[in-house]
């Protein structure tokens, strides 16, 4: 723009120059729209800032319904742990092989879950907090 400007103060004795112009006019539609995609960019990441922001609240309110949910069925430590695997999708081999126990100590806990929770499957204990996040949305 500078080299644009100067090149336009000297020809201005000589008279007008399309060409010259034309680089004034081109540079300055560049410097628009630097100065445009600048701003869409900050706006960009004001926004996922906030997203971030949200999800980290989603996940903590998430992560406190489950617990305050393991608490009213009186969950063991234990049995704490083995419902979190099964919430994430794990199969009793799974469970086991993570904890460190046999599959039968795993379905037995399971069972004992299950019966606090008043549900008789794994997809049924799932869908019991996909429903209270249908249910109750996420306030700020």
């Amino acid at each position: 723009m500078v080299d644009g400007i100067e090149d336009q103060i000297e020809q201005a004795s000589r008279g007008f120059s399309l060409d010259l112009a034309m680089e004034c006019v081109i540079a300055f539609a560049l410097l628009g729209g630097v100065i445009l995609s600048s701003r869409y960019i900050v706006r960009l990441n004001r926004e996922l800032r906030w997203k971030d922001q949200s999800l980290a609240r989603a996940r903590g309110a998430l992560a406190d319904h489950i617990a305050q949910r393991f608490k009213e069925w009186s969950l063991t430590p234990s049995e704490g742990q083995v419902a979190l695997f099964a919430l994430k999708g794990c199969d009793i081999a799974e469970i086991a092989r993570l904890r460190g126990a046999a599959t039968g100590t795993i379905r037995s806990q399971l069972s004992q879950i299950y019966a606090k929770a008043e549900v008789t499957s794994q997809a049924m204990l799932v869908s019991l907090f996909i429903e209270d996040l249908l249910e109750s949305p996420i306030v700020d």
